[in-house]
């Protein structure tokens, strides 16, 4: 890749990040503003990867030689990535929802402490799966 494409990638790729961070420090104090910035932020950075990958790279897999076998080895790379981000979002969120009702519900009765833990420790868990099939996916690779 030469130097203006990858200077044009990481200008738009900087834009992506600072288009939706500026429209939600200076739009209006709701509380859908939050929502309204992840929703820009992602359809941009998976916009400008998509435009990316249509502009630089197509057609130059193949003519730089690359074969299939390295193409199914770029799969189960991403594959790797996404079971370890989705899991780790999963447990991001089932954690938050534990978490809280694990502390509410101490506060009222301090004896539940062990009970409300377990429960935590079980949405941890499923990041860990994620890593654990990661692992097993790279390791077949």
């Amino acid at each position: 890749m030469n130097t203006l494409a990858k200077v044009t990638l990481s200008a738009a790729l900087i834009l992506s990040i600072a288009v939706p961070f500026i429209a939600f420090m200076i739009g209006e104090k709701t509380k859908g503003r939050y929502k309204k910035a992840l929703a820009g932020n992602i359809v941009m950075f998976f916009g400008v990867m998509a435009i990316a990958g249509v502009l630089f790279f197509s057609g130059n897999a193949y003519a730089a030689g690359e074969t299939a076998a390295s193409g199914a080895a770029g799969l189960g790379y991403l594959s790797a990535a996404l079971s370890v981000g989705l899991a780790c979002i999963g447990g991001g969120i089932a954690v938050s929802a534990a978490a809280s009702a694990a502390l509410g519900a101490i506060s009222e009765d301090g004896s539940i402490l062990g009970k409300s833990l377990i429960f935590v420790g079980l949405a941890e868990g499923v990041c860990l799966y994620g890593l654990v099939v990661a692992f097993m996916i790279l390791g077949r690779l």
